[in-house]
């Protein structure tokens, strides 16, 4: 059973390989969601500054009545922070705002500040002080794992360079009909773990007939098929929902994908409009 599987990462840490995304769900809402999930079997809980919902996160684990060590707790650095001083600060308020002794992983959540994120400045400076900071609360042990989201090769390649810690996830945009296979294998080759938000693609996915012939084939639904899909190219997905039936039915995946139907999900021409979430810059919008 999917839950109750794991990827360890490259320093050892076991990382269970379904999490629950959190992004949009407001704070007093994610104290159900997270208490709803745990219950259903996930341990496993994906948060980040920029949501706004910590420590609702961190409210519905403590409600949960688990042990603290029986639950990966991940945030993000906002992807503003560019500096060593803020970045530090950043780190304590996270944990400050959950509660924690420690935070299993953090990680810095767009190489570029949102508002540039289609410009050509890759802040690399920002990205080493902020990483310095995220290497420091590691050591500290503040932080059981860190990482990054969002990194081109590029970006990786700063960070390489300069740190005494390699990232150990990289979280990125990735589902079927868009699906970064260099990007995607530069990153394994480097011994780091891909994580994959939006499996189901925001959604979009629901409407894709050739994706849904390929569900129909398996008897599985459409997000089942999506997060099967992302597991089977060794990717860990991160589905977002509030819905306990929606949950349970996205660990539902104790079913193997054909090399043939694999190859025929990864060439599905890629999503061109993401609807509603087309204003958000990884979805290919601009933010002014």
């Amino acid at each position: 059973m999917i839950l109750q599987e794991t990827y360890t990462l490259a320093n050892g840490v076991e990382i269970p390989k379904l999490g629950l995304g959190t992004w949009m769900i407001g704070n007093d809402d994610v104290v159900q969601a997270v208490k709803d999930a745990i219950e259903i079997g996930y341990r496993h809980i994906d948060t980040a500054q920029a949501y706004q919902n910590e420590s609702g996160v961190a409210e519905g684990i403590k409600a949960s009545g688990l042990n603290r060590e029986d639950i990966f707790v991940t945030t993000k650095l906002a992807a503003e922070i560019k500096s060593y001083d803020q970045a530090v600060s950043s780190i304590d308020s996270s944990l400050q705002a959950m509660g924690l002794d420690y935070i299993d992983m953090m990680i810095i959540h767009s190489p570029k500040p949102w508002k540039d994120f289609h410009k050509d400045d890759h802040y690399f400076e920002g990205n080493r002080e902020a990483w310095k900071a995220l290497e420091e609360a590691y050591k500290a042990g503040k932080l059981r794992a860190i990482g990054v989201s969002n990194f081109e090769r590029e970006d990786l390649d700063n960070i390489l360079s300069a740190s005494t810690v390699k990232p150990m996830v990289n979280q990125i945009l990735a589902h079927i009909s868009n699906t970064p296979k260099d990007l995607i294998q530069y990153t394994q080759d480097q011994d780091i773990l891909v994580e994959a938000y939006s499996p189901i693609a925001h959604g979009e996915l629901m409407k894709n007939e050739e994706v849904t012939k390929v569900a129909e084939k398996y008897g599985v639904t459409i997000p089942q098929l999506g997060i099967r899909y992302i597991l089977q190219l060794g990717l860990l997905p991160l589905p977002k929902t509030t819905n306990p039936d929606h949950m349970k039915n996205n660990a539902a995946v104790d079913f193997v994908i054909s090399d043939e139907d694999m190859e025929r999900l990864l060439n599905v021409p890629q999503i061109e409009d993401y609807g509603d979430a087309s204003m958000m810059p990884v979805y290919g919008g601009k933010m002014s």
